[in-house]
């Protein structure tokens, strides 16, 4: 194998970018060319769009855990989330308009057309109540075009003290605002999993957690979860957890049914880690990376991924170098736009400039295609999905 091409980086020290909320003028609009589907995806991602309909398309939610803000939209043959609900796209120089009678949107930037969109349609599983009264819409959602997904605790040990939570978590706000309950038990999820197949084709599906006390970092719940859900319906499944401090947890996740998992590092310079989420960062950059290769022999190359939120504060070089390091353990670097969500102690943070992410999706999806490693072999999850990210519209690019 020819050795990975890297890209150019830079040798001065991580500091935080200058991520501004650029707007087009309507000049720089009616100049600029229609874009290409991964730039309209990343340009819609980071300055979110104004929607003409708000209630257009299937239901989506403020607050709570993510993706939130967003709705989900199809562009081409990619469905992506994209924000609507919060401060950036309010201000967003990008309007869709109500669909017309073929289903399709336009979307303008300045009263200029830049493409066209559709809506995937409300679920229809999210009309039936479990068998002990709970709408299944507050067991799982749909992400996506066909991910169903799950916070299946709804709490962590580190969301009540704001001197440890995640600043960019909005976790429990679901919860207060009664739109899920606290903790899905393993008959409910496999009941729902089972309607979302049949009823409307989910592939594949999410399992998250908020991370309770105990060493094992929501392993268990979530390995007795994908158990009941693997007996009722074969859907792959990932889990995304903390690294538990047993490594003999991922053969377990693995035996219970967990196809692909998903340890997420967020942020990837420790002084940021460190700031942006002061509780998580005591588990170190060494242990997650200890983590990741404990865990690809046992799911596989390119089952094991990271989440990177880009705009935090990491520099461009810093999430390059780290998804290099990612690479060659056999890890995809599934690296997103970061959206704040209101009610957050980050809710006033900027997004990311455009550029800024093109500057890493570009040269990341040229990586991603030299190794193999793509987010089409994912067997389930936010990789596999890509709707938060125009990552994979960049690795489809590439190939050609």
């Amino acid at each position: 194998m020819k050795p990975m091409p890297r890209p150019q980086l830079s040798t001065v020290p991580p500091k935080r970018p200058a991520a501004t909320f650029a707007v087009f003028t309507p000049e720089q609009a009616s100049n600029s060319p229609q874009l290409a589907e991964p730039e309209l995806i990343n340009e819609l991602q980071t300055f979110g769009a104004r929607l003409v309909d708000p209630k257009v398309g299937a239901e989506s939610r403020r607050g709570g855990a993510g993706p939130s803000d967003h709705k989900a939209m199809t562009i081409g043959e990619a469905t992506v989330m994209v924000p609507v609900h919060n401060a950036p796209a309010f201000e967003s120089p990008y309007i869709i308009d109500r669909p017309s009678t073929d289903g399709k949107s336009r979307i303008t930037r300045h009263g200029i057309d830049v493409g066209e969109i559709s809506f995937p349609l409300r679920p229809r599983f999210y009309d039936l109540t479990t068998a002990d009264g709970i709408p299944y819409s507050k067991i799982a959602v749909l992400h996506g075009r066909d991910v169903l997904a799950t916070t299946v605790l709804q709490t962590c040990i580190r969301y009540q003290s704001r001197t440890k939570t995640c600043q960019f978590c909005s976790v429990g706000q679901s919860l207060a605002a009664k739109r899920t309950i606290e903790r899905k038990t393993p008959a409910q999820l496999a009941e729902v999993a089972k309607a979302a197949v049949e009823l409307d084709g989910v592939k594949h599906m999410v399992m998250t957690t908020g991370t309770p006390p105990g060493n094992d970092r929501g392993a268990a719940i979530l390995a007795e979860s994908a158990a009941a859900v693997k007996a009722a319906v074969a859907l792959p499944i990932q889990a995304q957890c903390e690294p538990p401090d047993d490594d003999a947890w991922y053969q377990r996740l693995k035996d219970s049914g967990v196809d692909a998992l998903g340890l997420h590092l967020e942020s990837v310079t420790p002084e940021i880690r460190a700031e942006i989420m002061p509780g998580k960062a005591q588990v170190s950059l060494e242990k997650y990376y200890r983590a990741f290769a404990a865990a690809v022999p046992v799911f596989g190359r390119g089952q094991v991924s990271t989440y990177i939120l880009a705009g935090l504060g990491d520099t461009r070089e810093a999430i390059l170098e780290t998804s290099e390091k990612l690479i060659a353990l056999g890890v995809y670097p599934f690296v997103v736009p970061f959206v704040p969500i209101a009610g957050t102690p980050l809710e006033s943070h900027p997004t990311p400039t455009p550029d800024f992410m093109r500057s890493i999706l570009e040269p990341l999806s040229a990586m991603l295609r030299h190794s193999n490693l793509l987010s089409n072999n994912i067997k389930a999850g936010c990789g596999r999905c890509g709707a938060c990210s125009a990552l994979s519209s960049y690795e489809r690019r590439a190939s050609i």
